[in-house]
């Protein structure tokens, strides 16, 4: 793939939120968290891990937590991509929560182009109650939720939101 068609394949990627009943299988599920282990990370710590919801009842109270965001009952799949703290703080100390948070991030920015990749829409969701999450998933005390990827086939509307410039984004040297 060259770089054009690189651009051209993640230009084509956006964020969906209506989704078929089809089921996403373990296997698809299975080559997108393969996907996210191949991302970098901080250290090599990979300090993410990723709990695969599919229970109806959970979703809802994802999607609860989500400030109602009903995506999440829809979509066959959310996967809730968390920091793992433990894993890179035992090399970085307190810098090593940021790296997680970072790692979570990489990690979960690959799912969503692996799942691109097998024709599956996605839609990142970070605005959810930041301790309601945790006690649904019964989460550790040193994970923690970056984002709820919702997975599945989804209906793609064909338009793709206007992005800036990318000049707009760009300063030499310093700000």
């Amino acid at each position: 793939m060259n770089s054009f068609d690189f651009l051209n394949f993640v230009s084509t990627r956006s964020s969906v939120r209506d989704y078929s009943e089809t089921e996403v299988s373990d296997e698809e599920i299975s080559v997108i968290i393969k996907c996210a282990s191949e991302a970098p990370s901080a250290g090599n710590r990979e300090s993410w891990d990723v709990i695969i919801v599919t229970d109806p009842g959970l979703k809802e109270d994802l999607s609860d937590a989500a400030f109602q965001q009903q995506h999440l009952i829809s979509a066959p799949v959310l996967l809730v991509v968390c920091a793992n703290y433990v894993r890179s703080m035992s090399q970085y100390g307190e810098r090593g929560i940021l790296y997680a948070i970072e790692d979570a991030s990489i990690a979960c920015t690959y799912m969503m182009l692996a799942a691109h990749s097998m024709g599956l829409q996605t839609c990142w969701t970070g605005a959810f109650d930041d301790e309601a999450v945790p006690e649904i998933l019964s989460l550790p005390q040193h994970a923690r939720p970056v984002a709820i990827l919702a997975l599945g086939r989804g209906v793609v509307s064909g338009e793709r939101p206007e992005r800036m410039p990318v000049n707009e984004h760009i300063h030499e040297d310093v700000w």
